[in-house]
């Protein structure tokens, strides 16, 4: 009995291909745009983590000032020196890598070619702390450090601008009139956070930039790398107790410096794009809500068109809940196709703008499965009260009807 309501049903959406077309579309659209914006804030999700996890592990960096407060007001302090380096590489053993940062834009230049490139001074804890692989070549020296050393790993974009393919280890070059001989080469590690290319870069010992570079012995940035199963939380808590004492900051008094987490950072953005994630995927949802109610008001006007039909049904022995049966599959049917096709709508629109944005196509089965069910939810609810209806109408009267 049940399948021939099935194929009354299908006969029905038959006989009406263009309108049953046109009140699936709603439903297309509806599902597409869930399934699309969820993927694509998923999508983004990964995205973020990906390029901040690149930036280190567990990787806790000390930076003077208060960085930027509400009105994008900068409160500015002193740099640190490398005496506060040491000092927190000694006091605080849940530390894995301690490393000074000092950074300058500076053109390096290879016969005709040149480059204006990020060049840091730092030493090798650089290189743990930033989970950072040597391509070729080594890195500094003790000797190399302690002397402040004219010598330079290059990072990949920077080797390929100014060598080629070539492997310039050992080769000599210029960064400003400075020669400085090429002992290593970075692994490339590709874009970073906000678009940057964390391959256009040269490290330097720290005491070369600030001698010959900078011209003084400040020390504008210290990256720290927490060993494993260590709370990130307690580490920074140590070091802001440090650093306070170092820099004779009273109780009561603010912070002239800020210790961002990463871990921390981390949790935000993913928490920020998880909540735009669930915002955008209801915006969408009720576009899915308006292609039900498209759905309700075709199966009205469809159940006004045929009511001769259902009162010869009625008065030929038909019982109400088979009417009622027949007019719901009608409804859900509708409303499962428009599901099926707008999950490969969806589908195809966010596997396009993943590649068009070069963010990762993160398919949640969890939401396909949901948008497939909610799909069919949209066709019971609202094509429960047309099914009613039809079900209810008087057979005398229903045979009457022109």
């Amino acid at each position: 009995m049940l399948w021939e309501t099935i194929i009354l049903a299908y006969r029905a959406i038959r006989r009406n291909t263009l309108r049953s077309v046109l009140t699936v579309l709603g439903v297309v659209i509806g599902v597409g745009a869930v399934i699309a914006m969820v993927t694509l804030g998923s999508g983004t999700t990964e995205r973020v983590v990906s390029d901040i996890s690149r930036l280190g592990s567990n990787l806790l960096t000390v930076r003077p000032g208060q960085g930027f407060r509400p009105g994008g007001v900068r409160i500015a302090a002193d740099d640190f020196t490398m005496a506060d380096v040491a000092a927190i590489r000694d006091q605080i053993p849940s530390l894995v890598a301690v490393a000074p940062v000092k950074q300058a834009a500076v053109v390096a230049v290879n016969g005709n070619d040149n480059r204006t490139t990020t060049t840091i001074g730092t030493d090798n804890d650089y290189l743990v702390a930033a989970q950072w692989e040597l391509a070729s070549g080594r890195a500094f020296s003790s000797g190399e450090l302690a002397s402040g050393g004219a010598v330079c790993i290059l990072g990949e974009t920077v080797k390929s601008a100014l060598f080629g393919d070539y492997d310039p280890v050992g080769e000599v070059f210029r960064l400003r009139k400075i020669p400085c001989r090429i002992i290593g080469v970075l692994a490339e590690k590709g874009q970073g956070g906000f678009g940057t290319d964390q391959d256009d870069v040269v490290l330097v010992p720290i005491r070369m930039l600030q001698k010959r570079i900078a011209g003084d012995t400040d020390v504008s940035t210290i990256q720290t790398s927490v060993r494993d199963g260590v709370s990130t939380a307690k580490v920074k808590r140590d070091i802001e107790h440090l650093m306070r004492e170092r820099r004779h900051i009273g109780d009561g008094d603010e912070d002239d410096f800020h210790v961002l987490d990463m871990t921390e950072l981390t949790n935000t953005l993913s928490a920020t794009t998880t909540v735009l994630t669930g915002l955008l995927g209801a915006v969408a949802a009720v576009s899915l809500l308006v292609g039900g109610i498209g759905i309700m008001n075709i199966m009205l006007v469809s159940v006004t068109e045929r009511t001769r039909e259902v009162g010869i049904r009625l008065a030929i022995g038909a019982l109400k809940r088979q009417v009622l049966t027949q007019f719901l599959i009608e409804a859900v049917v509708l409303s499962l196709f428009g599901g099926v096709l707008g999950i490969l709508l969806g589908l195809s629109l966010a596997a396009v703008a993943a590649g068009y944005l070069t963010i990762p196509l993160v398919v949640s089965p969890t939401v396909i499965a949901g948008a497939f069910l909610f799909s069919a939810a949209v066709g019971v609810i609202f094509g429960f009260f047309p099914a009613r209806r039809a079900a209810n109408l008087d057979p005398i009267e229903a045979l009457r009807h022109e």
